[in-house]
């Protein structure tokens, strides 16, 4: 019988585990086939506190997972395959285990959604990105291309407007599906350009991003297209495939928690951007894995520990 399990291996999964480690709740870490999170596709971190010079994202995460094994966390490179959370023990399963746990922390995070061209995957970290603010300093007076229509894309594209000599937003439609207050200041902006009707077909650079394949959907013409950095902003999609039925989700598949911790199931929390949708930085899901932690190890006092009406009179 586990005390804590937590699934997932991303800023918030291995804070959670440090905390329940030192707590003596000697936490197993499910922590994925590639462990990290989205922060080992990074390159340079110059946002997270304690790091004037920056780090490396991957450095980061190993410094992460260190410091959790330090304190007594057991950190497996598996992926949880299914969980039951209808009955306790909770049950998490593997391809291979089968692991009954008193509460399980679910920090599964959210993965940025890519377009899947050509140089897309092999640029990655080297003018392709899906976080203006983590990597948009790295192009002042830089060209900087954003795909996408939503909100979230003129939030980026506003956002790099402080770093870039121009940004041209890129958008397959003629139209934005962005709010009219988000679309008219994007549009308003003497930075911004768009590009309608456009798609990317291929990413070009040898070692960073120097251009772009693109197609016009309406008249059907390609040509290449000079850019410094590619931002991708199209949505990320929750990694909560294996809870649904299990625990309450939202119409776009993130976690419900009426305080940021808490689950509809007893003794299941949750942490980091898989409950997350507006912040999503590294400081931010470490923080709710703080308090994910904090509050599993007071559940389990109160479980084991119980303060009868009497008692407590």
């Amino acid at each position: 019988m586990e005390k804590v399990i937590v699934i997932g291996s991303g800023p918030a999964g291995l804070t959670a585990a440090v905390y329940a480690a030192r707590a003596n709740l000697k936490p197993l870490v499910l922590a994925g086939g590639m462990y990290g999170g989205q922060l080992m596709l990074t390159t340079e971190v110059e946002n997270y506190p304690g790091f004037p010079t920056g780090i490396m994202g991957p450095d980061l995460m190993i410094a992460f997972r260190g410091q959790a094994e330090r304190f007594g966390a057991r950190i497996e490179n598996v992926d949880a395959t299914q969980v039951d959370f209808s009955k306790s023990p909770l049950i998490v399963r593997t391809v291979e285990e089968e692991y009954d746990a008193k509460t399980v922390i679910v920090a599964t995070g959210a993965s940025a959604r890519w377009l899947g061209v050509p140089g897309e995957e092999q640029l990655r970290g080297r003018g392709v990105s899906t976080c203006a603010t983590c990597d948009g300093a790295f192009f002042k007076d830089k060209h900087i291309v954003v795909i996408g229509g939503g909100d979230s894309a003129m939030e980026e594209a506003l956002f790099l407007t402080r770093f870039g000599r121009k940004v041209t937003v890129i958008h397959r439609r003629d139209t934005l599906r962005a709010s009219k207050i988000m679309a008219d200041r994007a549009q308003a902006h003497e930075k911004i350009e768009f590009l309608w009707n456009t798609v990317v077909e291929e990413v070009l650079g040898s070692g960073h991003v120097s251009g772009l394949k693109l197609h016009n959907v309406v008249d059907g013409s390609r040509y290449t297209f000079d850019a410094d950095a590619m931002f991708i902003a199209i949505g990320h999609d929750p990694n909560t495939e294996i809870f649904r039925g299990q625990l309450d989700l939202d119409q776009a598949g993130y976690i419900i928690s009426p305080d940021g911790t808490a689950t509809n199931v007893d003794g299941v929390f949750v942490a980091g951007d898989v409950y997350d949708i507006r912040y999503k930085q590294a400081v931010t899901a470490a923080g709710l894995g703080c308090r994910a932690a904090m509050d599993a190890e007071r559940y389990l006092e109160a479980v084991e520990f119980p303060v009868t009406a009497a008692a407590a009179s």
